[in-house]
């Protein structure tokens, strides 16, 4: 069981809620400041008080006064007409992200709704029903609006959900778990809709992915270093610790494990002095990516943790005030370096494929084809290598230069933070087919030198991978091959204790 405070929430505990199912409640003590914080609210809107977004309308609206008897219809306005965004749904996970993390930063105690409001998001992680939820139409800033309105909606039986493997109207499945649609009172659907858990959770599960993405494209360098014989001095722990980059020194330290006892690769002078960047400078490239990864995660954390809406309660009410924490600029920033990070993980294994298939750069069959000239064997996937690294370079550019401004320019400059974290999720997906055609391009070529020399890490790597892809011993749909060693990447985990891969069922 994982118990959430507000202030607590690790990466650990995301995965274990995201993938292992789970289950989640919220502490007593957390509650109870929740709890606290209700009590302002309902005393402002008892005294008339003019506090945003509880006795006023919203945005541009700031200044129209709303009376008491209208502070739940001003509600269930707020998340009806906010809820207008478009485009394929959030995966499911992220869906599941997105709920869990709205439920703690609620539970701080800052936002002034009930309890109940948070019982029920807990429910639904729970029971996993996950609100259908657009991708597009945040401008990462006002929190993100419309995304986390097609959430709120499930909260009053209204919008869709997945549940058991279908796509049903909430209320379907919440009246099959016996739950009924919450009326929303004064901030509640602000509170709910006034955050950046849409940016956050699909960082979340991008960053996820993207990590164990690099370990992975280190044990298939390993591979292509024995296809093409590379030179393991490279790797030598003296050269990385005269640079200073502990990330780089890391990933010497793990080819230097990947491969050790392996009798393809070479020394420097035995066929040549040195090899080109895409081997020589592993440790460097893919180093510097980690020192991003370690950025980017560290930013998840702090956010994972924030109270984001607006306005916020403090002093059990003595305090309300005003504010931006809704704003998206530190995960937009985030977003745009895991984007570039990740693309460059990509342009570098595209040139070691390269390497893999142009018989004037090895001694290997040209392209890896069984029968060169008859057969084209594993020409036409550098082709789609390259065209995927293009692609990320056009998703890379920076979503957080850009701002427009919107609600009548009072809300005139946004973060595009939910775009940074949606186009760095789909360049992660780009690199892991790219990943995958190296694996298949790496695991021909040792074939070719013999695999009874490769060393035990990446030799149980082959094994499992031809499992999935057999050898190219004739043309085939090659397309099959990639999707289906992507996914067996994007589905495995990697213990790192021992640095083998293990596959999960």
């Amino acid at each position: 069981m994982v118990t959430l405070t507000g202030h607590t929430l690790t990466f650990s505990e995301v995965m274990r809620v995201l993938y292992e199912k789970e289950q989640v409640n919220a502490s007593k003590e957390s509650l109870k400041k929740v709890a606290d914080s209700r009590k302002a609210v309902e005393e402002i809107v008892k005294k008339e008080k003019v506090i945003y977004g509880i006795t006023t309308g919203f945005g541009k609206f700031s200044d129209v006064f709303i009376d008491k008897e209208d502070v739940e219809k001003l509600q269930l306005n707020l998340i009806r007409s906010h809820a207008c965004g478009v485009g394929e749904p959030f995966p499911e996970i992220v869906s599941r992200a997105m709920t869990l993390l709205r439920a703690n930063a609620l539970l701080k105690g800052y936002s002034g709704v009930r309890p109940i409001i948070i019982e029920r998001l807990l429910e639904l992680v729970n029971l996993e029903i996950h609100p259908v939820i657009p991708q597009q139409g945040s401008l990462g800033a006002s929190g993100d609006l419309a995304p986390l309105s097609h959430l709120a909606l499930v909260l009053i039986g209204e919008g869709e959900v997945f549940y058991k493997g279908n796509r049903v109207p909430a209320i379907e499945a919440l009246t099959k778990e016996g739950l009924f649609p919450i009326i929303l009172t004064a901030k509640e659907g602000l509170a709910l809709i006034n955050g950046t858990q849409a940016m956050t959770a699909m960082g979340v599960v991008a960053y996820l992915e993207a990590e164990k993405l690099a370990f992975q494209s280190e044990v298939i360098a390993s591979m292509t270093m024995e296809g093409l014989r590379g030179i393991t001095d490279a790797f030598d722990e003296d050269i990385h610790l005269a640079r200073g980059y502990k990330e780089q020194v890391e990933v010497a330290a793990r080819m230097r494990s990947y491969l050790a006892n392996s009798q393809l690769t070479t020394k420097q002078g035995e066929i040549r002095v040195q090899d080109a960047y895409s081997l020589r400078c592993i440790p460097q490239v893919h180093g510097a990516t980690w020192q991003t990864l370690n950025y980017v995660k560290e930013k998840l954390e702090i956010e994972m943790n924030a109270a984001t809406d607006n306005p916020l309660i403090f002093n059990q009410g003595e305090k309300v005030i005003s504010g931006g924490n809704f704003h998206g600029q530190p995960i937009a920033f985030a977003m745009d370096f895991l984007k570039i990070a990740m693309a460059e993980l990509g342009n570098i294994a595209e040139r070691r494929i390269e390497r893999l298939v142009n018989p004037q750069l090895n001694d290997l069959p040209p392209f890896l084809s069984p029968e060169p000239g008859l057969q084209s064997g594993a020409m036409i996937m550098q082709y789609v290598a390259a065209s995927l690294v293009s692609e990320n370079k056009t998703l890379a550019h920076p979503a957080s230069v850009d701002s427009i401004p919107s609600s009548a320019n009072q809300e005139d400059h946004v973060s595009m933070g939910t775009i940074a974290s949606r186009h760095a999720y789909q360049i992660i997906s780009n690199v892991r087919r790219v990943l995958a055609i190296e694996a298949i391009c790496a695991m021909q070529a040792v074939e070719v030198r013999g695999i009874e020399k490769m060393a035990s890490i990446t030799h149980n790597f082959f094994k499992d991978g031809r499992k999935i892809s057999p050898s190219i011993t004739e043309d085939r749909i090659f397309s099959k091959d990639i999707e289906q060693i992507a996914t067996w990447l994007k589905n495995s985990s990697y213990s790192y204790e021992n640095l083998k891969p293990t596959i999960q069922p």
